[in-house]
């Protein structure tokens, strides 16, 4: 059976518990070592991120917002190399 895609967007309160969710499996990557999934899942976090008001914001645990901003930006920031391309055997 595969899921069902809904094409609704997202309310507001949907929004902040998706964002949430995304930050924290990003972690669960990172904790894990798995350095390119953590990336793609900080990158479709912050996208999220970036979309939500100031109040909203803070309705995401400092605990995510901390992690999302400043310890992940340490190592995925722009001014960080990027990673490198696989090459076809």
């Amino acid at each position: 059976m595969a899921k069902e895609t809904t094409t609704k967007p997202l309310t507001r309160a949907a929004l902040i518990k998706e964002t949430c969710r995304r930050i924290r499996v990003a972690r669960s990557y990172w904790d894990s070592h798995n350095n390119r999934a953590c990336r793609g899942e900080r990158e479709k976090a912050m996208a999220l991120y970036e979309t939500l008001s100031e109040a909203e914001r803070k309705k995401v645990p400092q605990v995510l917002r901390v992690w999302l901003r400043y310890r992940s930006e340490k190592y995925f920031g722009a001014d960080r190399t990027p990673p490198e391309t696989r090459k076809p055997q």
